[in-house]
C-alpha cells in the first residue's frame, strides 16, 4: 500500500474540491447571501489539501487495492467537508443531515431530508446540486482531467470508480479518455440548460435542473420537484435528456468520431430502449383511467420511467397513487438502472443481459454437457472473468441489500417504506413509495439509519466492492497487492 500516494491524491482531490466550492460561494455573493458558510470550509479544505499534496511521493505507483482505497475515502472525505456549508448556513442544523444530504448529491441519488427545499439559501440550494454534477461523471474522473496523472495509475482509479462491469481506455491516455468523457458531459448539459431557458426557466432553475439530469441525480429547486412547472416542454426535454444521460457516454464519442456501426450495434443501447419503450406503454395502459387521456398519461408515464430507469427521481405526478402494476414496474426500474458508462446508477443493463445470457449457456450446458458456449456482449465473447465479475456483484449485491434491510426494519416503519427507502439509496434512485414517496422526504429516519442509508448510498455509486474493502485488513496490509478488485 502506498499511503503516501493515497494521501497525496486526496490532498489534490480536497483541492479540487476547494474549487469548486468556490462557485457555490459566488452565487451566494450575488444573491448577497453570507459567504461564510463557503469560505469555512474552503479554507480546510485548502489547508488539508496542501498539508497531503504539497509534494509529490518519489514512489507514485497505484495498484488495484490503492485505487479502491483512494476512490472510497476520497468520496467520503468530500461529503463530510461537503456537508459543512449545510450546516453552517443553519439551513441543515444537523450534522449528520448534511452528511446525508452531502452524500446523497455526490452519489446523484437524489433522496432528501429536507420537507421544504425552497427555503435553502440559494448558495446551498446551487452547491447541493452542483454535487450532482460533480459526482455525476465520477469525482476521481474529474481529478484526472484537471489535475492529469500517468496513465498506469489512473486506470485503477477510474475501474474503482466508473460503474458497469467492464471499464476501457477510449484513447491511449488515461487523462485524455478523462478529458474526452467530462467534455461530452459539459456540452451535453449547456444544450440542456440553453433548452430549459428557451422554455421560459429562470437561469438558476435551468442549472439546477440541468445539474440533477446530468447528474441523474434529480435534487431539484422547487417543493414539487418538475411537476410544479406543469409544463409538458419541460417534461419533454428534462425526460430525453435524462434517458441520453443514462446512455453509455462511450456511445457518444464513437459518434463524434463518425464511427456509427458500434452505436448501432450496442445490445445494452438496444435493451435499454426495449426497456423503456416496454414500461411507457405498459404503464400509461395502467393509468389511463386516472388521467382520461392517452396524451396525459403518456406524457407521465414516459418521464416517471425515464426517471426512475436512469436513477434520476425527478417528479412530475405522485406515483405513489398509482396502481399497482405501474409502481411494481417502477420498483423493477430501480435495480435495473441504466446503462454501463453512464451517469445512472441500478445493477446496470449490460450487466444484467451478461448474467441473462450466462444463465441460458449454463441450461444449455445441462442438457447438453458437451456443447460448448460461449457468452456473447456487444457481438464479442464476454471473459470468464467478466462473466464471473457480474455474478460475485450480484451475490455481494443481495447480501448487502438483505443486511441493510434487516438494520433499516429497526425503525419499526411499514414494509413498503423500508424496502423502497433502501432499494432508493442503494440503486441511487432518490424517492421511494409510501413515506419516502415523490411526495415525501426522510427525515422521520434516525440518525443511525441515515448513516446506515448515506453508507448504501456510497456503496451502490461506487458498486459495492471499494466500500466494503475498507474494512478488510488485508488490503491495509503493506504486504501483497491486490489486483482484481471485481470477481
Amino acid at each position: 500500500m502506498n499511503y503516501q500516494m493515497i494521501g497525496f491524491v486526496i490532498g489534490r482531490i480536497l483541492l479540487v474540491e476547494a474549487a469548486l466550492m468556490a462557485v457555490p460561494a459566488l452565487t451566494a455573493g450575488i444573491y448577497g447571501e453570507s459567504l461564510e458558510p463557503f469560505l469555512v470550509p474552503i479554507a480546510f479544505l485548502v489547508l488539508a489539501g496542501v498539508l497531503l499534496g504539497f509534494r509529490r511521493p518519489k514512489s507514485t505507483a497505484l495498484y488495484a487495492r490503492d485505487g479502491l482505497a483512494v476512490v472510497s475515502l476520497a468520496w467520503i472525505v468530500m461529503s463530510l467537508f461537503g456537508a459543512m456549508p449545510f450546516v453552517l448556513s443553519g439551513d441543515i442544523p444537523s450534522y449528520v443531515d448534511a452528511i446525508f444530504e452531502t452524500v446523497s448529491g455526490f452519489t446523484t441519488t437524489g433522496s432528501t431530508i429536507l420537507t421544504e427545499v425552497e427555503h435553502l439559501t440559494r448558495g446551498c440550494l446551487f452547491w447541493r446540486s452542483f454535487t450532482h454534477w460533480v459526482g455525476g461523471m465520477g469525482v476521481l474522473v474529474f481529478v484526472m482531467a484537471v489535475l492529469p496523472m500517468t496513465d498506469g495509475h489512473g486506470m485503477h482509479l477510474m475501474r474503482a470508480e466508473v460503474p458497469g462491469p467492464t471499464v476501457g481506455k477510449l484513447v491511449s491516455r488515461m487523462s485524455d479518455t478523462a478529458k474526452i468523457l467530462y467534455g461530452i458531459y459539459l456540452a451535453m448539459t449547456v444544450i440542456e440548460i440553453v433548452l430549459l431557458l428557451a422554455g421560459g426557466m429562470s437561469f438558476f432553475d435551468a442549472c439546477i435542473h440541468a445539474f440533477g439530469t446530468a447528474g441523474t441525480g434529480g435534487f431539484s429547486s422547487r417543493n414539487l420537484s418538475v411537476g410544479a412547472y406543469d409544463s409538458a416542454y419541460f417534461d419533454v426535454v428534462i425526460g430525453i435528456f435524462m434517458l441520453l444521460f443514462g446512455v453509455n457516454f462511450n456511445l457518444y464519442y464513437f459518434l463524434l468520431i463518425r464511427r456509427f456501426g458500434e452505436v448501432f450495434r450496442s445490445e445494452e443501447l438496444k435493451a435499454y430502449l426495449l426497456i423503456v419503450a416496454a414500461s411507457v406503454t405498459a404503464i400509461t395502459a395502467d393509468i389511463v383511467h386516472i388521467y382520461g387521456s392517452v396524451g396525459q398519461s403518456l406524457r407521465y408515464a414516459f418521464f416517471q420511467v425515464s426517471s426512475i430507469i436512469t436513477t434520476t427521481g425527478y417528479g412530475t405526478a405522485d406515483f405513489n397513487t398509482w396502481p399497482t402494476l405501474s409502481k411494481g414496474i417502477l420498483v423493477t426500474l430501480m435495480f435495473v438502472g441504466a446503462c454501463a458508462g453512464s451517469t445512472g446508477g441500478g445493477i446496470k443493463v449490460s450487466r444484467i443481459l451478461i448474467l441473462v445470457k450466462s444463465s441460458v449457456a449454463d441450461m444449455r450446458r445441462m442438457l447438453h454437457p458437451a456443447a460448448v458456449t460461449t457468452v456473447r456482449l456487444e457481438g464479442k465473447p464476454v471473459s470468464e472473468k467478466t462473466t464471473r465479475g457480474a455474478h460475485v456483484y450480484l451475490s455481494v449485491y443481495v447480501l448487502l441489500l438483505a443486511g441493510s434491510f434487516l438494520l433499516l426494519s429497526l425503525e419499526g416503519f411499514d414494509l413498503v417504506t423500508t424496502f423502497t427507502a433502501l432499494a432508493a439509496c442503494f440503486n441511487n434512485i432518490g424517492p421511494g413509495l409510501e413515506m419516502v414517496g415523490p411526495m415525501g422526504n426522510f427525515s422521520a429516519f434516525s440518525p443511525f439509519s441515515k448513516l446506515l442509508l448515506s453508507f448504501d448510498m456510497l456503496a451502490g455509486r461506487l458498486e459495492i466492492f471499494p466500500m466494503l474493502l475498507l474494512f478488510a485488513p488485508s488490503i491495509w496490509n503493506r504486504r501483497g497487492r491486490i489486483r482484481r478488485f471485481r470477481g
